[in-house]
């Protein structure tokens, strides 16, 4: 008790540094809005917004005020993303495709405006409850890893590598794993951080450095995503009309328990190293509607299907940070790019992190959910009429600041080469069905598996029982093996003929 009453004290002590100071609030309102603007537009995402101002700020800007801008622009893109799914039955990304289901049919009763003010009430409610879990049980996990050493740590980076790949069907699992390696390899570029020795460089200079974070997020992220908006660029959608927005207390109390229990599985699924947002909100809505005792109305307009969906892809964001602050292990892909602004800012997540950081960025996640909470309500109009923008004018703008963001990072014009390679790769794998988020993963990961993998042969003299004999890293060898096994129809097929089945219940 008095361990969670400390840590209250440093959280109201935190937020109260950031309540002080103007700047948060014009960064908070700032990035929040390009946040929702590029969930709302179709064809851009979270990942996206966070990559861009990644490269905006780097490690030009306080990290404080980094965190600020990149953190509001994470909270408020996984919640624009319900505007075009409920008005348009377009999901703005893919985290909100599961509110697509029951919020565009509230829209066409026309309760689009009931929809949106329950949805962002849903949102600013499980965005705070990620928040403190985020605060209370990333500790407990940060007892744990201050015992993990080099050869866990490898095998955790190659966990992390390796269940991002399998979030695609079960038939291109394999192009997932193969997305992941290519990230691996990418990330062996440049100096060998054990032996100082140039690798793969082919003389070129630049790579001395490996692979840079903010042109790899830039061009495996936006390059792809407008190609093919322009492609199928076509014209502004016309939204359906709303009516009253700010929600009535009675409909959010009575709906209260369903969205502590979408809290809880949004968290607990954003907690899964790789999975991300979209996985948590389509987890929430099905255990919503298997528990419901009338599930009739889901798909056709049921306001428990919108908010299961809803709380729990935004509580998915303060779960994705708890594996990424305790292991330096993203939790989805939007949290892979944040994970790149921490390390251009020399911040290293894990068990060396400073604690004082990890209660400041709950605090500015709390203080970006309400800023959503508000602008979602009071400004839901101004993003309504966004939503009309054809893809022909906004696209050419993101192409922009894309470049403009991978130049300022300080490699120059060999940025824009590598951030154009890596983009048109990224387009030709996705064209061909490979998933981009474990390539990313893969880069940003692959350092720390090259590093500590070798550094675990070093001290075992070259003997691969480490990996093995140490109860930790035996363990996550286990892990590993079964995440692959799974992967396999075989082997599941073996494991399910090996389960005792249960007796058929016949009459009496």
């Amino acid at each position: 008790m008095e361990f969670v009453l400390d840590q209250l004290i440093a959280f109201a002590n935190s937020l109260y540094t950031l309540a002080s100071d103007p700047l948060t609030y014009l960064y908070l309102v700032a990035s929040v809005f390009l946040g929702i603007v590029f969930g709302a537009l179709p064809g851009l995402t979270a990942t996206l917004a966070v990559t861009i101002l990644t490269g905006f700020f780097g490690n030009k800007f306080p990290l404080e005020q980094s965190l600020i801008a990149l953190i509001g622009a994470y909270v408020g893109a996984i919640y624009g993303g319900s505007y075009p799914s409920i008005l348009l039955n377009i999901p703005g990304t893919a985290a909100s495709a599961a509110t697509a289901m029951d919020g565009h049919p509230l829209a066409k009763e026309g309760r689009g405006g009931e929809a949106l003010g329950i949805t962002t009430t849903a949102s600013f409610i499980g965005t705070l409850f990620g928040a403190f879990c985020l605060l209370i049980f990333v500790w407990l996990l940060l007892l744990v890893a201050k015992n993990i050493a080099s050869p866990e740590k490898a095998l955790l980076a190659l966990f992390g590598i390796l269940l991002s790949g399998t979030l695609m069907s079960q038939d291109l699992v394999i192009k997932g794993w193969i997305a992941g390696l290519i990230g691996l390899a990418m990330a062996m570029v440049g100096m060998d951080p054990i032996l100082s020795e140039a690798r793969y460089t082919f003389g070129w200079s630049y790579l001395l450095s490996g692979f840079q974070i903010v042109p790899v997020l830039m061009g495996a992220f936006a390059i792809p995503q407008i190609l093919d908006g322009m492609r199928a660029a076509v014209g502004g959608a016309a939204p359906l009309p709303v009516g009253r927005i700010v929600p009535r207390l009675r409909e959010v109390v009575r709906h209260f328990p369903g969205i502590l229990r979408s809290g809880g599985i949004g968290t607990g699924i954003g907690a899964l190293p790789g999975v991300g947002e979209d996985v948590a909100g389509w987890v929430s809505y099905g255990v919503a509607k298997s528990v419901a005792r009338d599930s009739s109305r889901f798909g056709l307009g049921s306001l428990r299907g919108l908010i299961s969906a809803e709380t729990a892809n935004n509580a998915a964001i303060g779960g994705a940070l708890i594996p990424l602050l305790v292991l330096g292990i993203p939790g989805s892909p939007p949290a892979a790019a944040l994970l790149g602004a921490l390390k251009i800012n020399n911040v290293i997540p894990g068990p060396t992190i400073d604690p004082a950081l990890i209660v400041h960025i709950v605090a500015i996640l709390v203080m970006a959910s309400l800023t959503m909470f508000l602008m979602g309500l009071f400004t839901a109009r101004v993003f309504i009429l966004i939503l009309k923008l054809p893809r022909t004018v906004f696209l050419p703008v993101v192409l922009v600041l894309t470049t403009i963001g991978s130049f300022s990072v300080g490699g120059g014009i060999n940025d824009l080469f590598l951030m154009l390679g890596v983009g048109f790769a990224a387009y030709a794998m996705t064209a061909m069905k490979y998933p981009i988020a474990p390539l990313v993963i893969g880069v940003i990961l692959g350092g720390l598996f090259d590093e500590t993998f070798r550094r675990s042969l070093l001290i075992s003299d070259g003997d691969l029982s480490i990996f093995i004999t140490r109860p930790g890293a035996a363990i996550l060898v286990a892990l590993n093996i079964a995440l692959i096994l799974s992967q396999i129809p075989a082997a599941r097929r073996l494991v399910a003929a090996c389960l005792p089945k249960s007796p058929a219940i016949g009459k009496d």
